[in-house]
C-alpha cells in the first residue's frame, strides 16, 4: 500500500475534511503510542498503519 492509497481509504471512511484531523489526533497503542500521522512520518509502512486504523474504527474485514 502506498501513502496515497492509505489517505484515499482514510478519506473514504472518515471524509476528506476529517481524515487528517483524526489521523493527527488519535493515539493508537498498536503504533507505539503514536498517531497514524506520526507513525507514517516515523517510517512505519502505510499497510501497518492502515491495519491499526482499521481495527480502531472497527471496519468490516472486507475493508482490510
Amino acid at each position: 500500500m502506498r501513502h496515497s492509497e492509505f489517505w484515499e481509504r482514510m478519506d473514504q471512511h472518515l471524509g476528506a475534511g476529517y481524515a487528517r484531523v483524526w489521523a493527527d489526533t488519535q493515539v493508537i497503542s498498536e503504533l507505539g503510542g503514536r498517531t497514524p500521522t506520526e507513525a507514517l512520518d516515523a517510517g512505519v509502512i502505510p499497510k501497518t498503519v492502515w491495519r491499526a486504523v482499521h481495527a480502531r474504527l472497527e471496519l468490516p474485514a472486507s475493508e482490510r
